[in-house]
């Protein structure tokens, strides 16, 4: 899995590419963190890259969702496909988080 973040506007862009799952979301879990430690408040998953999820991918979205709110902030996502969508629409999280189909509809929002 690969990441990268960069700023838009207020908003803290995260781009993921790959797969999460069990392999990796530990890692992912300590970068996200560790953002949202920076005090970051607004961050945008854009997910256009991002080819599966796991449960344990979701836990983390669900932890980093907790800890943002509680600091007063919020976490959106963007650009998912179709069958990361179903992910999200089956597990009940896109009730949960603001979905946005563009990039741009993420960070005007």
């Amino acid at each position: 899995m690969e990441l990268k973040f960069r700023k838009e506007g207020d908003a803290t862009v995260l781009e993921l590419k790959g797969r999460l799952d069990t392999s990796n979301y530990e890692s992912f879990s300590e970068e996200l963190f560790a953002k949202l430690e920076d005090g970051d408040k607004y961050i945008i998953m854009d997910m256009e890259d991002l080819d599966y999820i796991s449960s344990s991918g979701l836990r983390v979205f669900l932890s980093a969702l907790k800890k943002i709110r509680a600091n007063e902030g919020d976490i959106a996502l963007c650009c998912m496909s179709d069958k990361i969508n179903e992910v999200f629409e089956i597990s009940g999280f896109s009730s949960l988080f603001k979905v946005f189909v563009s990039l741009s509809d993420a960070v005007s929002e």
